[in-house]
């Protein structure tokens, strides 16, 4: 498990908060210039309490990203014919293909929070789900699939205050529904569920990283997790558009020659940094 305590960051002006995520969100584009590259498949789960931030980071996550090859998946409540299937199904179907990242906004990890308080699923189907669950996310990354885990945290405080909010502020009712505010009366057992669920899924292969949500500024670091959760992509994404580089000035160089070998104008070194000013973002 990885934890990113409230205390482990100073507190951000404005002007560094936004200096900051553009950095990581330039980094999440390396991130998503090297899936593409290599045909790799990301899929981040974002789970946690109610009104922890999720939303907020999901957000972030996605503006600076090609919509066309990263997608949110935020699944309703199941249908009759999914509640006969095996449980991973109608998740399967959402998980990413080559190149593409995936954002779950909640995963299969409902049956380990909401459906066991509130009683929507059985003990046994419970039970089966927390040994179930460590070797389906193997079989996924075996298969490829890079697996990224949050869990946002939220103080009982804070999370009735921004459930307050939510009722009071017309553009934000929408995000409260009875099972949010049935939840503030089972605080305790959410707790329970999320210490068991930890300890039957937090594993080396597959960690949860835990996101201090109580300060929306601080989500922001969920973006650095994102972008460093595997040392080894981050060596293949510098290599990757390295490489890009060098191809793209080697492409101006023979356009300079062919065209002094044809008697026109080469191309200026003013122009040829221009046309690699674009890339020189991400090395």
């Amino acid at each position: 498990m990885i934890i990113y305590n409230r205390t482990e960051y100073a507190e951000l002006t404005n002007l560094q908060y936004r200096k900051e995520k553009r950095r990581l969100q330039i980094e999440l584009l390396k991130l998503q210039e090297w899936t593409i590259d290599s045909g790799e498949s990301v899929a981040i789960l974002l789970e946690g309490r109610d009104a922890a931030g999720k939303g907020g980071a999901i957000s972030r996550i996605i503006s600076p990203l090609n919509p066309r090859l990263c997608r949110v998946v935020a699944l309703g409540t199941p249908t009759e014919r999914e509640k006969g299937q095996w449980y991973f199904q109608r998740y399967v179907q959402h998980l990413p293909s080559a190149g593409e990242i995936v954002i779950f906004d909640r995963s299969w990890y409902n049956r380990a929070g909401v459906e066991r308080v509130m009683g929507f699923c059985t003990e046994d189907q419970y039970n089966k789900f927390l040994a179930a669950c460590p070797v389906f996310e193997n079989l996924l990354l075996e298969d490829g699939i890079t697996l990224i885990k949050y869990w946002f945290s939220v103080s009982d405080e804070e999370q009735e205050r921004r459930f307050q909010d939510r009722a009071t502020n017309p553009l934000k009712n929408w995000k409260l529904s009875p099972m949010d505010l049935e939840s503030r009366n089972r605080w305790v057992e959410y707790s329970r569920s999320k210490d068991l669920m930890f300890k039957h899924t937090d594993t080396k292969k597959s960690p949860w990283w835990v996101v201090d949500g109580e300060d929306k500024k601080k989500i922001e670091k969920c973006l650095k997790a994102c972008k460093s959760f595997n040392p080894v992509i981050l060596d293949k994404t510098k290599q990757s558009v390295v490489i890009q580089i060098t191809a793209l000035r080697r492409e101006i160089d023979l356009m300079s020659k062919n065209l002094k070998k044809f008697g026109l104008v080469s191309i200026s070194r003013t122009g040829a940094v221009a046309m690699t000013r674009g890339a020189e973002i991400f090395k």
